[in-house]
């Protein structure tokens, strides 16, 4: 299906988003989807109006747990649907360009679950889709809308800890997932890195930007998924950072960054931060603790916030989380698969897989 020019619809619709509560499709009805529409029906400028899933009854139990008014049991009836403004996309990382390409050519704007696709080839597709059509689209990487993370880019942009030089930043999982688990399925995008490494791999490339040169390793399952992988990521600057991820053993999700004039470290949870220390050479440290008014830690409230703030001004693309900064993941992403050899059904007879490099 062709994308439509619909400038004038748009046009009808931030104006009634800015009058009224802008309303939600949610495309899936797994833990994630949960998660975020309980966020979402708890906020006064956000309705969640349908959902859709392959089935019907999966639909409607969704439907009936949330108060949600419309349920769907395939994904073209939610794609029909003209009474919603934005689609939460939560499928399976493996559906994502399907699902949020469906939800674009329909004319929708679409906030698509991270990691955001399988591969830049099929990022870049999406992106595309959605600049052309001039639809909104953003990679939910909830991090980037975390006020401590945001607070903490902002001390580095700063100047508080001088220049970059080191980026740290680690997640796993104890496991053990037994092969027939998502996380070891080829076909499902399995693996460490996309589902955990995807969050340390954003974190460097949010205070670095894309990096010059990858390297990497991995422990690999019987199946060819990556069960941890560790990878070293430079910049011309002569910056580096080390990032792991693992299925195999659960790690303190710690993160640090060194800088020439001092150093932040994030104990515990660097995606989602309770607090960060902050020492500066020659000063004592200081401990910045999140506001208790930007609600529970796990919270993914700030990332829907984003998407109706930009929704309101008539944005197409999100400053906290943009779409270029979203490809770079990915090209990184890509680099380090194609340095431990992880391929998943279907890439080796891509030509555009072919080494595949950072900028």
């Amino acid at each position: 299906m062709d994308l439509v020019d619909d400038t004038a619809n748009d046009t009808i619709r931030v104006g009634r988003m800015t009058e009224q509560k802008v309303r939600w499709g949610i495309l899936a009805t797994g833990g994630m989807a949960a998660t975020f529409t309980a966020d979402l029906v708890d906020m006064p400028d956000a309705e969640v109006v349908a959902v859709a899933s392959r089935s019907v009854e999966s639909a409607k139990t969704f439907a009936d747990r949330f108060g949600i008014p419309r349920a769907y049991g395939d994904w073209e009836t939610l794609a029909a649907d003209d009474n919603l403004d934005v689609v939460y996309v939560a499928t399976p990382h493996a559906a994502h360009r399907a699902a949020a390409g469906m939800m674009l050519e329909a004319g929708h704007h679409v906030l698509c679950e991270k990691p955001f696709t399988l591969n830049v080839r099929e990022a870049a597709e999406l992106v595309t889709a959605a600049r052309d059509g001039g639809r909104f689209l953003m990679e939910a990487m909830w991090m980037y809308c975390h006020p401590m993370v945001r607070r903490l880019k902002a001390l580095v942009a700063d100047g508080a800890i001088g220049e970059v030089r080191h980026v740290q930043a680690d997640f796993g999982l104890a496991g053990p997932f037994p092969a027939t688990h998502r996380l070891r399925d080829p076909a499902l995008g399995g693996g460490a890195l996309l589902d955990l490494g995807v969050y340390p791999v954003s974190f460097a490339q949010l205070l670095l930007g894309e990096p010059s040169d990858v390297v990497a390793r991995a422990m690999l399952s019987e199946e060819g998924v990556d069960l941890q992988t560790g990878a070293l990521l430079s910049w011309d600057s002569g910056a580096l950072a080390s990032v792991h991820c693992s299925i195999v053993g659960g790690t303190a999700t710690s993160a640090s960054v060194t800088g020439s004039k001092g150093r932040i470290d994030v104990p515990e949870g660097f995606f989602f931060p309770e607090r960060f220390v902050l020492h500066r050479d020659g000063r004592d440290a200081e401990e910045f603790a999140a506001d208790p008014a930007d609600g529970p830690r796990g919270s993914l409230k700030h990332e829907a916030a984003e998407v109706m703030r930009a929704l309101r001004a008539g944005e197409t693309e999100s400053p906290v989380v943009p779409l270029d900064g979203t490809l770079a993941v990915m090209r990184t992403l890509d680099a380090i698969r194609d340095r431990v050899g992880v391929r998943y059904p279907g890439e080796d007879a891509d030509p555009d897989r072919a080494a595949v490099t950072p900028a």
